[in-house]
């Protein structure tokens, strides 16, 4: 069901060592940071990330906060985005489209719930 979950910080390295040490305990290599200053976990079965706020504020519960949902194709992702829309959400970031990586072609689509929580649909393009 899940993609990935990332959590915002105010301090990346902090987060890491925390992260690295309890994720460590449970068999998976430490994060990797990106060339953005984000940290990532990555397995077979998701990514769990750390990020400072995109909006350059402090973090809190919630801000710089995505949560992933797994997407079969880029249909099901820009349906997942309509929908999302036509029931209460707002968009955000850029339009859904193909963003390219260190982790390869993803699809992505972002929207905030009514309450105002960040959710993403990615589908892994295969090339």
């Amino acid at each position: 069901m899940f993609s990935h979950v990332m959590v915002g910080s105010n301090s990346i390295e902090q987060s890491k060592k925390f992260y690295d040490c309890i994720l460590g305990e449970l068999g998976y290599k430490a994060g990797v940071i990106d060339e953005k200053g984000r940290c990532f976990y990555v397995n077979k079965t998701g990514i769990f990330a750390i990020t400072q706020p995109i909006d350059g504020k402090e973090s809190t519960h919630g801000n710089g906060s995505t949560i992933g949902f797994s997407a079969k194709s880029i249909e099901e992702v820009n349906n997942w985005h309509l929908k999302g829309l036509a029931n209460g959400g707002t968009a955000c970031e850029d339009p859904p489209g193909i963003r390219e990586g260190d982790f390869g072609a993803l699809y992505l689509a972002y929207l905030r719930d009514p309450f105002g929580n960040k959710v993403c649909a990615l589908h892994m393009v295969e090339k």
